[in-house]
């Protein structure tokens, strides 16, 4: 399993919504929504350590 950088949900790299390569190293996304967000600053997440599940909201 691998953290979604973006809201911290655990996700199963084989289901994945999608996936990022950032500085050589691959980051998965529970949805496109967070992927986007990522790919927009990957820096705002890596160093900010992304939100907490809780603030999971307005995916579909």
């Amino acid at each position: 399993m691998a953290k979604d950088p973006v809201c911290g949900m655990d996700v199963d790299e084989k289901k994945a919504a999608g996936k990022s390569d950032y500085m050589g190293k691959n980051y998965y996304f529970c949805a496109m929504a967070c992927k986007k967000a990522f790919d927009q600053n990957p820096d705002k997440y890596l160093k900010g350590g992304g939100q907490k599940a809780g603030g999971h909201s307005g995916h579909s």
